[in-house]
């Protein structure tokens, strides 16, 4: 493998794991019990001043989280907690950051209300939007890569091949 390819597979490596130790760091924020007792609040909160086309759909997230956010709010750390996991240790990559792209743009359209309202005292987007970005980007720089480096998903692969369909971008 060419030297540059091989650098790239370190950078993108060390990038991937930097970025799991911010999803560390943010799940165990989930774990807390503020979380959990705050969690339909953030999320009904979320639809206070967005437009009138998209009560629907915050009223039926409303409706559906009310009957156990708690519940809910544990699954949601258990999901990033897990993604956290996989990013550093470099597990099941593809199937990570598809899912965390899903997962993200959920958080995003759900908790962080499409990062509206969108008016003259917005300041921002929201993060899950950009986290979307940027496991769209680890997936697209692991695919350039080539070969995996401080990844489970290499040694896997070598003793069950088929591993490759779920880890290899």
């Amino acid at each position: 493998m060419p030297a540059k390819m091989s650098s790239l597979a370190n950078h993108v490596a060390i990038f991937r794991i930097v970025f799991g130790v911010i999803w560390i760091i943010d799940a165990s924020f989930k774990w807390l019990p503020s979380f959990r007792n705050g969690f339909l609040d953030q999320v009904t909160s979320a639809a206070q001043g967005q437009p009138s086309w998209l009560n629907g759909w915050f009223n039926f997230w409303t409706h559906l989280l009310s009957h156990g956010p708690h519940g809910f709010a544990i699954m949601t750390a258990i999901i990033e907690s897990l993604i956290a996991l996989a990013l550093v240790f470099g597990f099941a990559r593809r199937a990570t950051y598809v899912s965390a792209i899903v997962f993200t743009l959920l958080i995003w359209g759900i908790a962080e209300g499409f990062g509206g309202p969108y008016n003259s005292a917005s300041t921002d987007i929201g993060s899950a939007v950009i986290y979307a970005v940027v496991f769209f980007a680890l997936y697209g720089l692991e695919r350039l890569a080539v070969s995996p480096k401080l990844s489970l998903d290499s040694l896997i692969s070598n003793r069950i091949p088929w591993w490759a369909i779920i880890a290899n971008p």
